[in-house]
């Protein structure tokens, strides 16, 4: 199934696992405003970036962001 990305969930994520913004950053060796960018939806995550924040946190990718089901239409039978 074909899925969009949807809101960034990684503050949810954080806050859950009560881990600092600042400490994931200096986990995977970004800059403070690069996770925020994550965050706000200002930039998509690298699937490199995403795996390693999985793993830092102990999540699964497909926690990071919300997915959102694209409807696939289904041809018409003639």
């Amino acid at each position: 199934m074909k899925m969009n990305l949807g809101p960034c969930r990684l503050q949810d994520l954080l806050d859950k696992n009560n881990v600092s913004l600042e400490y994931l950053a200096s986990q995977l060796a970004y800059k403070r405003e690069r996770i925020q960018d994550f965050i706000d939806n200002t930039r998509v995550m690298p699937l490199k970036t995403a795996i390693s924040i999985a793993d830092t946190l102990g999540c699964s990718v497909n926690d990071l962001y919300e997915l959102i089901p694209v409807p696939v239409p289904v041809p018409e039978l003639t």
